[in-house]
């Protein structure tokens, strides 16, 4: 049998393995063996976080929600339970928004959660006749496109000019750029 040599293999597997350790501090990025081990370790540290990542912005924004809540005198828990009672399914990543950007509309929706803990009956608000009737005096009627004749082709085709420098500086020759093809113009063929 004939000798096989896996020089290629390794070395591009350690290739590999140096190009993904890029950046790390010291041998960790020029050593085979020790940029291994810190590519290993990273890649568990990588699995371990975009895990931990999720708990930490919910920890962030119920941090922010609380901080509204107080600003309007109820707690958070307080908040949450009487958007529950009031049939109100928001999460908490875009509660933590409107707390920030819209403290109006939080306003509105801390108001509605204090009238559900204390027993009035919320229902979803029915949407208004008027509101219907504006929106439809919004809607545009979509143009039709507008055809084209081939004598306005023809001038949307016109070729543009252009100066070309050579490697003598003293001549200078023009050439002709086609124009680009408009969507009337393929249409016809």
């Amino acid at each position: 049998m004939a000798r096989v040599k896996g020089g290629n293999v390794s070395k591009n597997r350690r290739r590999k393995v140096l190009k993904e350790a890029k950046g790390y501090f010291g041998s960790k990025h020029r050593l085979y063996k020790t940029a291994q081990e810190q590519v290993f370790h990273s890649g568990a540290y990588a699995f371990r976080d975009r895990r931990a990542n999720k708990r930490n912005f919910r920890k962030l924004w119920i941090t922010r929600i609380n901080a509204a809540c107080r600003e309007n005198d109820i707690s958070y828990s307080k908040f949450i339970n009487g958007l529950n009672k009031a049939g109100i399914e928001i999460n908490r990543k875009m509660l933590s928004e409107m707390a920030i950007m819209d403290e109006k509309s939080f306003a509105s929706l801390v108001e509605t959660a204090k009238k559900a803990l204390n027993g009035e009956k919320i229902t979803p608000v029915a949407a208004k006749k008027e509101t219907k009737k504006a929106d439809e005096a919004e809607v545009k009627v979509e143009e039709e496109p507008k055809k084209t004749t081939k004598k306005e082709t023809a001038k949307e085709e016109k070729t543009t000019t252009k100066k070309v420098a050579t490697k003598d500086s003293s001549k200078e020759t023009t050439k002709k750029a086609p124009a680009k093809k408009t969507t009337a113009a393929k249409k016809e063929k």
